[in-house]
């Protein structure tokens, strides 16, 4: 597994441009057909019927460092941006392709005069928020590390970032799994031997096998809103942060995860707006306060709620979140 940690500030006036044009707003195909070659356009209508994907992409660099980092990538793993001392988006990777001419277009020359032509098509684009504080305690890094150009994580160092984000990579998209991988997907049993081998298989049997004994569990509903939802749409996620679990924690799957949703629940669980109290009421941080849409969308779905997922097996994950993750303000509502 690999993930990318791309640097794009958004407080930087011509990054935010080249993000609002490309991510923000999507590229349709059609308008910048006679610079896209027949295989890569056919490969990208495949991918994405509706003829438009959001993309990215990096310069060679100096002394074209950026390459060999891009070539490392493969459809199916997550990409992250960073700016402002935090990740504040992510997505997948679709495709791969070199194009100066394309990028040139969308994105002019840089100043030393290069093109952003290493380029990425990206689906299952979303936002989040993870400090740069986080993102260094999970990889090891020194209390000044930042992300100063594309930084490839691999290995178990990737596993563990992904699972900070709830980012895990993407199957339908991978281009790279093996006979063994595709068949180790198919059990829903806590795998054998640690979780944290030298194999990046093993995480992802451990991973896909989770969701899968959290969707026999709870069908398809998630855990804090309740609401009923197409399997796209929701997450396996760790009630205690996976990075942070002894290795029996981690195949404890009917009591460590939690079916969460990926329209709001799964990100404000992650970030402390939301808790599980002792007996499975939701706890809502006066944090929500801060944005009137975080708000709109905790009172509409989540305040006064009662999770099903609650019970005493549960209750030590649900405690540990509360002590570490959620924000018990001072002016806290709990209701």
């Amino acid at each position: 597994m690999r993930v990318a940690l791309l640097p794009a500030n958004p407080k930087n006036r011509p990054v935010r441009k080249r993000y609002e044009a490309t991510i923000e707003s999507k590229v349709r195909f059609d308008e910048h057909a006679d610079l896209i070659p027949a295989d890569t356009f056919g490969r990208l209508m495949e991918i994405f019927p509706d003829g438009a994907s959001r993309m990215w992409a990096v310069t060679p660099g100096k002394r074209s460092v950026n390459i060999g980092k891009w070539k490392k990538l493969r459809a199916g793993d997550p990409v992250t941006f960073y700016g402002n001392k935090q990740l504040y988006a992510a997505s997948h990777i679709a495709l791969l392709f070199q194009n100066s001419d394309l990028a040139e277009r969308l994105w002019g020359r840089d100043e030393d005069g290069q093109t952003w032509e290493y380029m990425f098509a990206l689906a299952e684009h979303r936002t989040i928020s993870v400090p740069i504080e986080e993102v260094r305690e999970v990889l090891g890094w020194s209390a000044t590390a930042s992300v100063m150009g594309i930084t490839v994580v691999r290995g178990l160092e990737a596993i563990d970032l992904a699972d900070l984000i709830n980012l895990e990579p993407s199957t339908a998209l991978a281009d790279d799994s093996s006979p063994a991988e595709t068949k180790s997907r198919r059990s829903s049993a806590a795998p054998d031997g640690p979780t944290d081998g030298t194999r990046v298989a093993n995480w992802r049997r451990e991973h896909s096998a989770l969701k899968r004994r959290l969707v026999e569990l709870a069908a398809d509903r998630c855990a804090l809103c309740g609401r009923s939802l197409p399997a796209e749409f929701l997450v396996g996620a760790h009630i205690k942060k996976r990075w942070r679990c002894s290795d029996e924690e981690r195949k404890d799957f009917d009591n460590i995860g939690m079916l969460a949703c990926v329209l709001g629940c799964d990100s404000l669980f992650e970030r402390g707006y939301i808790g599980v109290g002792s007996g499975g009421e939701l706890l809502i941080s006066n944090a929500v306060t801060a944005s009137t849409e975080v708000e709109k969308h905790v009172t509409d779905h989540l305040r006064g709620r009662t999770t099903h997922w609650w019970k005493e097996s549960r209750e030590p994950y649900f405690a540990w979140h509360r002590d570490h993750v959620f924000q018990d303000l001072a002016d806290d509502i709990h209701t």
